[in-house]
């Protein structure tokens, strides 16, 4: 969000709060791009703010429900408010549980473990969620489309479709148990937290192979994940970086330095594998 729409969307997030009791003096910004995370003080709640009608934040809440009675390692939502999608001068504002970020790097067999459990719990609910096809058909869409992504060269254009094409068709070839999914389980989703590693950012949940998921996360993650095809992680990490890069030259991309990450994503598909993480390319980008 741009310096305008933040401070309007900050203010909804402060009056919703204010008018449901929650004592707010102060609204710390924790994360922009389209959508807004505040952490709302003194009464520690952490905001998602976004536009009405560019979000699907009725989903995510119905899935963190349903995995909080799983004891699946997902924030919480506050339980001082009605859990519920709430509405003020167009946007969208859901409010959940802030925790303290603990110091240190999350262990990777702790990171795989929490992941496992999360699919655990996730295998166990019947929300329906929109296959990861529909995601890369997005990614599509821009690729094809110059009036979307005018900056997008004509070669990686044309590599990006036929990434996106041929993973697809690989992926589906090998007819893999599929799941609900988190859809973007990096580290940017997940916190360390005093109760363990905690996922959040629900709204991105869609179904498939598992592998999907262990495409997003680190190297020494989705190794010590256990019973993972390591043929069909590479595949869908060679998918993600496609599609990643896909909205990157999006021209109403909103991601902090987007077009420089465009560019180090289109660098690693162009070198070709062994497929680098998603991670790994960003940190070096």
């Amino acid at each position: 969000m741009d310096v305008s729409d933040v401070e309007r969307a900050t203010g909804a997030a402060i009056e919703l709060a204010s008018a449901l009791e929650l004592s707010v003096d102060e609204a710390r910004i924790l994360s922009n791009s389209n959508k807004l995370g505040l952490r709302l003080l003194p009464c520690e709640v952490f905001a998602r703010v976004a536009f009405k009608g560019e979000e699907v934040f009725e989903s995510e809440l119905a899935i963190a429900q349903g995995l909080a009675r799983t004891q699946s390692p997902v924030a919480a939502l506050d339980p001082r408010v009605e859990p519920r999608v709430y509405d003020r001068d167009g946007f969208a504002v859901t409010f959940w549980r802030y925790y303290e970020p603990v110091a240190g790097e999350l262990p990777a067999e702790d990171y795989a473990r929490a992941l496992e459990r999360l699919h655990d719990g996730m295998a166990q609910l019947g929300v329906e969620v929109p296959r990861f096809t529909e995601r890369v058909a997005e990614a599509q869409r821009l690729v094809v489309n110059p009036q979307l992504s005018p900056r997008l060269q004509a070669a990686d254009r044309e590599l990006l479709d036929v990434t996106l094409r041929s993973c697809v068709r690989a992926i589906d070839e090998r007819s893999s148990p599929e799941q609900l999914l988190h859809g973007e389980p990096h580290p940017g989703n997940v916190l360390e937290t005093s109760q363990g590693p905690l996922f959040v950012d629900l709204e991105t949940c869609c179904r498939g192979p598992v592998e999907f998921d262990l495409a997003h996360v680190p190297e020494a993650v989705s190794a010590s994940y256990s019973g993972a095809d390591d043929d069909l992680v590479c595949e869908c990490r060679r998918l993600v970086l496609a599609m990643v890069a896909a909205w990157r030259w999006d021209s109403r991309d909103q991601f902090p330095n987007g077009e420089r990450a465009g560019r180090a994503l289109l660098g690693a598909l162009h070198a070709g594998p062994p497929w680098p993480t998603l991670d790994a390319v960003m940190s070096a980008g």
